[in-house]
């Protein structure tokens, strides 16, 4: 393969989505909303502008009517941040304690499994030693055993040689010598 060939991801087939159909026309507005539209001026700039991107829930023109739902006079939320008070909810809603001591055991538990991974590659060099040495022991074992069964084998040829040529030889006397000792059973 040429070190400038790209590597392309196989293609996988899709299965087609449902679209929904396109109206003929676009609708008239009047047809479309459900609700009536207020003309109404901006704030001026005197006296309720809300410089912030959220808006004040004092602020005449947030959802309500102008006569004031949140109006400070009824009891309602004066000067209130809506984003701080979502976020001091959020933060108490949220206990940091139980993912704090999750992550500690999670820490705990990987050091762990580390120090056992780590064991056991111990463990494995250490076998991997000690097979190599037995294999060496095994290996000596066998050059030694065959060494054995070699001179074995001489020594029978040698006295089945010598056996053979003293009965040759000496034929009444190896006779009563066979008698006298007879030769032990083979096993």
């Amino acid at each position: 393969m040429p070190a400038t060939a790209a590597y392309r991801q196989p293609t996988v087939p899709s299965m087609p989505l449902t679209m929904p159909g396109k109206l003929p026309y676009y609708p008239s507005p009047t047809q479309t909303a459900s609700y009536s539209r207020i003309s109404m001026s901006p704030p001026e700039a005197g006296s309720s502008v809300n410089t912030s991107a959220v808006p004040s829930l004092t602020s005449s023109t947030y959802g309500g009517s102008a006569a004031g739902d949140y109006d400070s006079s009824n009891g309602g939320s004066s000067g209130v941040d809506l984003v701080e008070m979502l976020n001091d909810r959020l933060s108490n809603a949220v206990d940091p304690l139980p993912l704090d001591r999750s992550l500690a055991r999670q820490a705990q538990t990987s050091g762990e499994l580390n120090a056992k991974h780590r064991e056991l590659l111990e463990l494995q060099a250490l076998a991997q030693r000690r097979l190599k040495g037995t294999r060496a022991n095994f290996a000596d074992g066998m050059k030694a055993a065959k060494e054995v069964k070699r001179d074995l084998d001489w020594t029978q040829k040698r006295v089945t040689a010598l056996k053979s040529k003293a009965e040759r030889k000496y034929p009444t006397q190896y006779r009563t010598a066979s008698q006298q000792y007879p030769a032990p059973v083979d096993y």
